[in-house]
């Protein structure tokens, strides 16, 4: 007997559903010979990679995980005193355990399908609400990206709302973080905006021409501020007021709210969020509620279910960009979902008490550490402080002294000067011990040669010497879910009881086209949660992140090599801030050319909503491209459009395959095309899991694409996030990605998109382990496989849906449309159709998108035929039912449809009136029989929510007692 030893394991086998003998069976159903022949006929020969991709071999996940030891090893791991909005912290175990490191938290989508995403939301109205209590105002938004694009975003907002038209400039204190200044002149320029920098106790707050302002609270050294008496000035002349604030100091600080502040921006990393090198970490916005319109981001609100029960969903004009396009007020997709419930987490389990208790324990060894250093004749500058202290030094060679005694002792401070003096900053945090403050005072008793070591002791109280203005008073997080939850098994319980009641991805499949939710191995989340990924402050100096270094310059060579591109930025931590950073490189070319006049982009109709709305950011003027019937851009007026505005043309913005889910033939020419009048061409990355081995945005000629790492290269959605969007560029573009103002980001100067240089660096070690552990040929397999999947799917199901849209030989491309407006006649909606398929077990494809009343499906490769055969038969179960309704064999409203989804309290309703069974109602198959998945509330009203909003925390008593109030709303389809 011969054998033949080969590796056993391989990663690429675990993350691609189908084996050989379903692939076989699967091309059978589709009517090929071959896998190679479906792809031939699916990928225009045109556009197809002449090499295979040049990565390294694929390695098995238990190689990988060593190799990774090794390299987060070469990080090393300081006591980090820098502060500047990031701080050590403690996430506590049990949150840890069982939301981050657990699949049913972080495989969940974005909570579109809202009566199976209950648990989600309630965690994000929880944040919502701890946000609201902290800062004193009374809406916020369930995250945004981090506190510098939160700060930018209240300046769009303001200055659209701006009543001083010719005002076109913003006052920022030289006192606001410095990286969220950078963010700000770099979100700034291309709207017009200019920054004015400076102290605001001097500032002069008549100027006409300013229309609003942003203050640090407490400010960027440390010192903390009454802002009152600013605040009414800059309202007695027409302006707005930004306040950034930190979460922890306002457990005692007077919340900015209640100072008058407009809007409160800021981070909530500190509540329980390791630092990660920068992210990610969820920031926050919170204004007042006369601003809830245009407030960006999503919001979170209370409603009734079909039953009158409370139920929970999105507000307002969460997808905005859908419905206003090129006039949306934000370009905000992406939500930090998953980082905004650890925070909310955090603050539920330790309370309102134990959050004081920490902010009081931070600033009384702040106090002790300002005795030992003043002892020492250190001059400490900020007569008020929460956890900051601003130490003003003679000359640089004392601070360098310092710096050097400080990293010997595994040490880092902050080293600064602040009018012309040079300072060291230090910021304690939730983590710091009295033996910490020790080491500090060691550091400098050695260098100022005085003194000896002693021992010192937490002072059993303290005197808070603020001004009493500073002071809070009011009470916050008097919720009884702040204050139910503070031993580990109560803890445990509700996050297990909300866990349940939302599908994710261990579950079944979620077919969400142009989402891409695929797997998202457990090798490649491992490393997440180490210290050596998680514990680096993200300003630290670049030697002690060796590994984060080598991270980065590997996985930005190979995402070179996957897309063709010259350079990659990791920059934007999401799709939509690799969009506008993609469109700001482009930007940049034509400005450094001196044709600062190219300002057009033009834009097929059927773009993703962010497009648009990313352009217009960029200082972009929008024109749209029309479709052709078949679903293609009309190539005829693109040509037309590029040579009417060839003066003015920037760029195209195209998605590929198309968002109809195609490989549009045209696609060279069109690049071309543009390429002729002077433009360039960004490719929108949303559909990268259909390029990936096969072709890539450079080979169809594009100029820069953004990639998200969150779909194709397995980040999870966590929820609705974190999301990472890094770009690509040629050559020529590459001097305008993005750099960071605190930390040399490889010697780019360009302005930054985001508050960390690298954005969200501590998840990129996913994309890393995907990509270490597929190798070129399991990545191309993969993309293989999606292809495979997506056409067996249209083979089963175009004899029950219509699929609108397909490729020269009839195939799909990743993902397809499957047209459900017929239906229409017989009164059923594609939502009747969304809210069924929870009675099956399965999340909606996405629904009314690109095109009103149908549903896209994106099966993705990491899907058994087992679970397509399962989700085939729920779709063809579902029209069968559809079938009944069009012949009147079924009532056209009371059905099975109409009535979707079934809880189990309807079905264990004492009289059951409706003309079909219960059976029918909730085991319509037998896997739904054997593993039910119930959704944990009936159909959700919608516009009940939007004339009641409710955005925070309430009792079942407080609910029932709500007015109505009518609130307008824009409302875009699912996404």
């Amino acid at each position: 007997m011969l054998l033949q030893p080969k590796p056993a394991d391989v990663f690429v086998d675990r993350h691609n559903g189908p084996d050989d003998a379903a692939v076989a069976e699967m091309l059978r159903t589709i009517g090929v010979e071959s896998l190679d022949q479906l792809i031939d006929e699916t990928v225009p020969a045109a556009i197809r990679l002449k090499q295979p991709l040049n990565l390294p071999a694929a390695l098995t996940e238990r190689a990988f995980l060593a190799k990774f030891k090794g390299i987060a090893g070469k990080n090393r791991l300081f006591k980090n005193y820098i502060g500047l909005g990031y701080h050590d912290t403690q996430l506590p175990a049990v949150i840890q355990r069982n939301i981050l490191e657990n699949p049913g938290w972080y495989t969940a989508y974005t909570p579109y399908q809202a009566e199976i995403a209950q648990g989600r939301l309630e965690a994000l109205i929880n944040y919502q609400t701890m946000v609201m209590d902290l800062t004193g105002l009374e809406i916020a938004n369930a995250s945004l990206l981090d506190e510098g694009t939160a700060a930018a975003e209240t300046l769009h907002m303001f200055h659209s709302l701006s009543k001083k038209k010719n005002a076109t400039r913003y006052f920022v204190s030289e006192q606001v973080l410095p990286q969220t200044i950078d963010v700000l002149r770099t979100r700034a320029t291309p709207l017009g905006i200019e920054l004015v920098v400076g102290d605001h106790r001097t500032a002069d707050l008549t100027d006409e021409s300013l229309f609003g302002s942003i203050l640090q609270y407490p400010a960027a050294d440390g010192a903390v501020y009454d802002y009152t008496d600013f605040i009414s000035t800059a309202h007695d002349n027409g302006l707005f007021v930004t306040v950034a604030a930190d979460l922890l100091a306002l457990t005692l600080l007077t919340p900015p709210g209640e100072m008058g502040a407009d809007a409160v921006v800021g981070n909530s990393q500190r509540f329980g969020v390791p630092m990660g090198y920068g992210g990610p970490h969820a920031g926050f916005l919170a204004t007042k509620d006369a601003f809830k319109r245009v407030i960006p981001g999503r919001i979170i609100g209370q409603s009734i279910d079909a039953a009158g029960n409370k139920a929970y969903r999105m507000a307002l004009q969460t997808r905005e960009q859908h419905i206003r396009r090129e006039k949306a007020t934000s370009n905000i997709c992406t939500a930090q979902v998953l980082l905004s419930v650890l925070a909310g987490m955090y603050a539920v389990y330790h309370g309102p008490q134990r959050l004081k208790q920490f902010a009081t324990n931070i600033h009384a060894l702040t106090q002790v550490l300002e005795t030992e250093l003043k002892a020492l004749g250190l001059d400490q500058r900020n007569q008020f402080y929460f956890d900051t202290l601003d130490i003003k030094l003679e000359s640089q060679e004392l601070q360098n002294a310092i710096k050097q005694e400080a990293e010997a002792a595994g040490i880092n401070f902050r080293y600064f000067e602040e009018h012309g003096s040079p300072r060291v900053g230090i910021s304690l945090h939730q983590n710091t011990e009295v033996t910490d403050i020790a080491d500090i005072v060691a550091v400098f008793s050695k260098v100022l040669g005085k003194g000896e070591s002693k021992t010192l002791s937490l002072p059993e109280e303290i005197s808070v010497n603020w001004a009493d203005s500073l002071i809070r008073k009011s009470s916050y997080l008097t919720h009884p879910i702040f204050n139910s939850h503070h031993s580990e098994h109560e803890m445990l319980r509700y996050m297990k009881q909300l866990e349940n009641k939302d599908l994710s991805l261990a579950h079944s499949m979620i077919p969400l086209g142009s989402c891409t939710m695929k797997l998202n191995a457990t090798a490649e989340m491992i490393p997440v949660t180490w210290p050596e990924i998680g514990g680096l402050h993200p300003f630290a100096p670049r030697e002690q992140a060796l590994g984060y270094s080598e991270i980065f310059r590997e996985l930005e060579a190979w995402l070179c090599e996957v897309t063709g591109f010259a350079a990659v930025s990791l920059q934007p931590n999401s799709g939509a801030q690799g969009e506008y950073a993609g469109l700001l490189a482009i930007k940049g070319y034509h400005d450094a050319r001196g044709d600062q006049h190219r300002n057009v982009a033009l834009i097929p109709a059927s773009a993703h909503g962010t497009n648009p709305a990313s352009a217009v950011m960029a200082g972009m003027q929008v024109v749209v491209v029309k479709s052709t019937e078949e679903g293609n851009i009309d190539v005829a007026d693109l040509k037309a459009k590029a040579a009417q505005y060839a003066d003015k043309l920037s760029c195209l913005m195209v998605t590929y395959p198309s968002t109809h889910g195609v490989y549009e033939e045209t696609i060279i020419d069109i690049c071309e095309t543009i390429h002729q009048h002077g433009g360039r061409v960004y490719m929108d990355g949303a559909n990268m899991n259909a390029q990936v081995g096969l072709t890539s945005p450079a080979t169809i000629g594009a100029d820069v694409c953004h990639l998200n790492l969150h779909k194709t290269f397995c980040i999870p959605h966590g929820g609705g996030g974190p999301g990472v969007g890094p770009i690509g560029v040629v050559a020529d573009l590459a001097p305008y990605l993005p750099g960071h103002a605190v930390v040399d980001a490889d010697g780019r100067t360009f302005g930054s998109v985001s508050s960390a240089p690298w954005g969200s660096a501590s998840i990129l070690p996913i994309s890393y382990a995907y990509i270490s552990m597929m190798g070129g040929e399991g990545l191309t397999q993969a993309t293989r496989t999606a292809i495979l999947n997506a056409n067996y799917i249209k083979a089963r199901l175009e004899e029950h849906y219509p699929v609108l849209y397909t490729g020269a030989n009839g195939r799909c491309a990743h993902e397809m449309i499957l047209d459900c407006r017929q239906f229409k006649k017989a009164g059923i909606e594609v939502e009747d159709i969304a809210k069924r398929l929870m009675d099956y077990g399965f999340h909606a494809p996405t629904v009314s998108f690109p095109v009103a009343g149908t549903l896209m499906v994106e099966p993705t490769e990491s899907e058994s035929k087992e679970e397509l055969d399962r989700f085939i038969e729920a779709m063809i179960g579902i029209r069968k039912e559809i079938a009944e309704v069009e012949a009147g064999r079924a009532d056209a409203k009371d059905n099975l449809l109409k009535h979707a989804p079934h809880t189990a309290a309807t079905a264990l309703t004492h009289e059951w009136t409706r003309p079909y069974t219960r059976e029918q109602a909730v085991y319509p198959t037998e896997y739904a029989r054997m593993f039910k998945f119930w959704p944990a509330v009936s159909r959700i009203d919608s516009a009940y929510g939007d004339r009641n909003l409710i955005c925070s925390c309430t009792s079942v008593e407080e609910y029932a007692d709500q007015e109505e109030k009518l609130v307008a709303t824009d409302k875009g389809p699912s996404y």
